[in-house]
């Protein structure tokens, strides 16, 4: 035969299933532009040059890796749709002569065509929308505007290579299936797996054992290193879970359902419930799937949004004031010293002169150092702390001793103390129930009272460990105490935190930084006493493009995963719809020709659609509700506090994703009731 042949008859198949091939295709075309644009936008000149670009670049080529991966999963997952749908045409070739190595070209070609297809339209529609999507990008960073339209030959080389080595494995799992079966199992591969499965009790109670020990960890755990640590373990288990109990608990409940009498011996659950139950242990996983991406989609727009949202929030933790001072001192009377009175006069007269006045003003001591919490004791031995684990990390402090009187004098208090007791603030949600707290092996304090808040000097939010704050009467014999048992081993540091607000715009407060920057450096050479003083500077105006730039790429990011995500659940529901359309095409045409009237088919139909459709939905929702105090934790490592911003963010991400997916439910019920009942569309 010549080559033109398999050709033909390629494209053929190809166009006589269309139904099913177009939106494989569509799918495929969408994932190669998302694809491009993605490395696109990594790559982009405009975006590198902008403030906070660079940041936004690494988290979009983090995404590309995420995107080759995910292709191949999915693209994988919706071509075993169409080869189950073809293997009965493949088996009807094998018996009418034509050998597995014709087959094989057939499908080569099949694979030629859709691969051209494919990549010629994706790189195109990349092409032609990379543009807008740098645009949006730059909007979201707040950077300038640039027109000009440009094609990244490295992202189209890129995107070639993944696509052809996709098609090419797709190619060469096809043929192992076709060579690997006969020609008679090829006919009846449409109606294998029609077993009647048996309701599997242990691996359903296992699915809902590993589900709920998820779920449990997740609202328990108390603190965001916990969190951070075991949040991919906490995802293995939902994942295993979701699968054990859609592929095991499905059957299960089809099996509960048939011994309720009331429920089951009706027309519309008869029939549903009688289909169901034959090809749940198949179709089982296909849920969990449309389940696990639901939930995927949920939890990454909510969280991006959020924090892109609430990014003027975490600005405001990580930069607690306009102009943030750090006074790194290496002896405790240095604190005490006349450098302050000099760092605060030279920041009023640098105010002054660009008409602004400092406001709100943070200025306090403080002693910092790492510990690791046994109980009540935080133990500082440079050999422990340097034999690091996951128990070492988990349990890992940043303590800080601050003067009674500098707490007292910031947050309008009049708290008293006797030597020996402290006051006590902890961070990240992270409790301390101990009546005392032990620095060490020397020096011990009891906890007189545990306060709500304190005027945060911004190193909190840049680290991934809570914090314990100590305020303390007698600060200087604290601190030496504490200096004594680490010894020459530099753990401990001494500051002065300055820091105060100014009512100008963003521009004026960069050039007063500057100047202030320029005006200590000076004030440091000139300095002729005895003892280290270096003053470390920090704007939040000057800081805020490269924060921009952290989230606004991790918003953009979410966005564009969020949708391939959503593709492939429309698409896993499409294809789960007609092939299950066609396997039951039979099945209901036997009841028309008993009397079942297309009402109560179509009301059998509502009823196995609502049975199992909204199955993943309500799994997804439940899934969000128990990460919510998981994910939570986790912002706050990103400076995100909100908790009220972040519940609202979740409820409306779900409700409008609630909203869509009934939409694809009505779509997609109406196509399947047309191929069961041989009805056109109303």
């Amino acid at each position: 035969m010549r080559l033109g042949f398999y050709r033909r008859l390629a494209w053929t198949g190809i166009r006589q299933n269309k139904k099913m091939y177009l939106p494989y295709i569509l799918a495929c075309i969408g994932v190669v532009m998302v694809c491009y644009i993605v490395s696109f936008l990594g790559l982009s000149p405009v975006l590198k040059e902008m403030p906070g670009g660079g940041s936004a670049q690494s988290f979009l080529n983090t995404g590309f890796g995420v995107m080759c991966v995910f292709s191949t999963i999915f693209l994988f997952y919706t071509n075993s749709f169409l080869i189950r749908r073809r293997k009965k045409e493949f088996g009807l070739y094998n018996i009418l002569g034509m050998g597995k190595r014709h087959l094989a070209l057939v499908l080569l070609w099949e694979t030629v065509i859709i691969a051209a297809i494919t990549l010629v339209v994706g790189l195109f529609c990349g092409v032609l929308f990379s543009k807008v999507a740098e645009l949006a990008l730059t909007r979201i960073l707040d950077g300038g505007v640039t027109y000009t339209m440009t094609v990244e030959l490295n992202s189209v080389v890129s995107t070639v290579v993944l696509f052809l080595v996709i098609f090419g494995l797709m190619f060469l799992n096809t043929l192992r299936q076709i060579h690997l079966t006969s020609p008679i199992a090829l006919l009846r591969s449409e109606n294998a797996g029609e077993k009647p499965p048996k309701a599997n009790w242990l691996i359903a109670l296992l699915g809902l054992v590993v589900l709920a020990g998820a779920y449990y960890w997740a609202i328990t755990v108390k603190d965001p290193i916990t969190a951070m640590i075991g949040f991919f373990i906490a995802v293995a288990m939902v994942v295993v879970g979701t699968y054990l109990l859609f592929v095991a608990g499905s059957v299960t409940l089809c099996r509960l359902l048939q011994k309720n009498k009331r429920y089951y011996y009706k027309t519309n659950h008869f029939v549903s419930v009688s289909s169901m139950v034959y090809r749940m242990k198949r179709n089982g996983a296909g849920l969990a799937s449309i389940c696990i991406l639901c939930t995927m989609v949920l939890v990454m727009i909510s969280s991006t949004s959020c924090l892109y949202i609430g990014i003027e929030d975490s600005l405001r933790t990580r930069y607690p004031r306009h102009i943030n001072l750090d006074a790194v001192v290496d002896c405790v009377n240095t604190l005490d010293g006349s450098h302050q009175e000099q760092v605060r006069v030279l920041a009023e007269e640098t105010a002054e002169q660009y008409g602004a006045t400092p406001s709100n003003i943070l200025d306090y001591r403080v002693c910092g150092f790492v510990g690791v919490r046994q109980e009540d004791r935080m133990v500082m031995d440079d050999v422990f702390l340097s034999s690091y684990n996951m128990e070492t990390m988990a349990n890992t402090w940043q303590v800080f001793v601050v003067p009674l009187e500098d707490y007292n004098s910031l947050m309008g208090k009049r708290e008293t103390l006797m030597p020996g007791q402290a006051l006590m603030y902890t961070t990240k949600g992270s409790d301390y129930p101990y009546a005392s707290v032990e620095l060490g092996e020397g020096v011990t304090l009891s906890v007189a009272k545990q306060v709500d808040s304190f005027a945060d000097n911004g190193v909190d939010a840049m680290q991934i460990v809570p914090s314990m704050y100590l305020f303390v009467p007698n600060f200087q014999e604290t601190v030496e105490g504490v200096q004594a048992q680490l010894g020459e081993q530099s753990a401990s540091s001494l500051h002065w935190y300055y820091g105060f607000d100014l009512n100008c715009d963003d521009d004026t407060q960069i050039q007063i930084g500057q100047q202030l920057s320029t005006a200590l450096r000076d004030m440091e050479s000139a300095d002729e006493t005895d003892g280290y003083f270096h003053v470390l500077m920090e704007g939040a105006a000057q800081e805020r493009g490269s924060t921009y730039g952290l989230y606004g790429g991790m918003f953009f990011l979410g966005i564009l995963l969020g949708v391939v995500f959503i593709l492939a659940a429309v698409l896993i529901i499409y294809y789960k719809q007609i092939c299950e359309g066609y396997e039951d095409q039979s099945r209901f045409d036997i009841m028309q020709k008993v009397g079942m009237t297309k009402g109560e088919i179509r009301r059998s139909i509502n009823s196995q659609v609502l049975t199992v459709f909204f199955a993943p939905l309500l799994m997804a929702g439940a899934h969000l509700a128990f990460a919510f105090p998981l994910i939570r934790k986790l912002l706050l490592l990103f400076g995100l506090t909100n908790v009220g911003l972040f519940a609202g963010v979740t409820v409306v991400c779900f409700v409008a994703f609630a909203l869509f997916y009934v939409l694809i439910y009505r779509l997609t019920s109406r196509s399947y009731f047309r191929i069961v009942s041989g009805m056109r569309e109303e």
